[in-house]
């Protein structure tokens, strides 16, 4: 091994490596063991999706539920993260870290205290908006909207429970009207500039400057339809990254690759899904998200040898790799209510 190489790989094994997004199937038999491919990866957290705008609320708790139980049944690999100290924690014992996340707010049911209970059930950030408007925000594939008065009480609520107000898959009016309530750092949990990839799931320059002045965080995302190169190759998720830290700094820049792990038979498709609905093909989708590459946990080594390649200092690069996401909930993120989280033993 090179002395490079070598340099690469202790910075990747020192860092706290986020990774601000992933999916599973959205099925209660989906087994979270796969995770073991982020863990080998150098992975110190990761977010896993429970639910969005198209899944209903019964099947949403059932996977919460499942993924729950998973995670308190395998204290030897998982942290289950309600802090930052937990994903502090985790590094040290070499274990992963886990929380969950909602892309839209319609599992909420029009109830801004249904926040508060999914953040005593380990979801640490949602965003409003899969994609498609809503009673509460625009989405990105849509009529480009303002946040709704509904919309503006859900965002309270979501700072004020201590979770990441995420504006990923959100509308560029409702995105910039959410940041500029000014209530606390907001960040984009998987998302890449525009500027580099015309798609209007990605970023503006306008969204990612109120986005870092709000003191948030923009993670970079491996879908190669939001990339440069299609294949999803690890240089242009470094590209993406160039851009974003020449423009608004190494503080404010991380991951979320949004890696999908196979489905493996399982059916979680909610019925009646109307995939051209949610992934129009006027945008460029096929039947749904067939056929798009993701970068794999794999890629996450990678990332960190090739950032060092072009020449960004150490500290930029562990501030990257997960520095920036672990100083944001540390800011943000708050213990559960006492006797909220149910069964002993959730916190790993």
């Amino acid at each position: 091994m090179s002395d490079f190489a070598e340099r690469a790989r202790q910075l990747h094994g020192r860092a706290v490596v986020w990774d601000a997004h992933a999916c599973l199937p959205l099925h209660p038999d989906a087994d979270l063991g796969v995770l073991r491919r982020h863990h080998a990866a150098g992975a110190t957290f990761v977010s896993v999706n429970v639910g969005m705008d198209m899944n209903p609320l019964p099947q949403v708790l059932t996977v919460l539920a499942s993924f729950r139980a998973q995670l308190r049944a395998r204290p030897e690999l998982f942290v289950a993260a309600e802090t930052a100290a937990d994903v502090e924690r985790a590094k040290v014992e070499g274990k992963l870290a886990v929380a969950f996340d909602l892309e839209g707010a319609l599992p909420l049911c029009g109830r801004p205290e249904m926040v508060q209970l999914f953040y005593d059930l380990g979801v640490r950030q949602i965003h409003l908006a899969y994609n498609r408007n809503n009673e509460v925000a625009g989405g990105c594939y849509d009529e480009d909207v303002p946040l709704s008065p509904l919309g503006r009480k859900i965002v309270r609520a979501v700072h004020a429970a201590g979770m990441f107000m995420d504006v990923s898959h959100t509308g560029h009016r409702s995105s910039l009207e959410i940041m500029a309530m000014g209530l606390g750092p907001v960040i984009f949990s998987h998302a890449n500039p525009r500027a580099i990839k015309d798609d209007r799931r990605n970023a503006t320059l306008e969204q990612i400057e109120a986005c870092a002045a709000t003191g948030g965080v923009v993670c970079v995302n491996g879908v190669g339809r939001f990339l440069t190169d299609p294949k999803a190759g690890t240089p242009a998720i470094l590209d993406a990254i160039d851009w974003l830290v020449e423009r608004i700094g190494p503080d404010h820049v991380g991951l979320g690759i949004d890696y999908s792990y196979p489905a493996n038979g399982l059916d979680d498709e909610p019925p009646g899904l109307d995939r051209d609905h949610w992934w129009p093909r006027r945008e460029g989708y096929g039947a749904g998200l067939g056929g798009i590459r993701i970068a794999a946990p794999e890629q996450l080594p990678e990332i960190t040898e090739g950032l060092l390649a072009r020449g960004w200092p150490e500290a930029d690069v562990a501030k990257i790799l997960g520095g920036n996401m672990l100083a944001l909930a540390r800011r943000v993120w708050k213990p559960s209510r006492p006797g909220a989280d149910g069964p002993p033993g959730w916190s790993g």
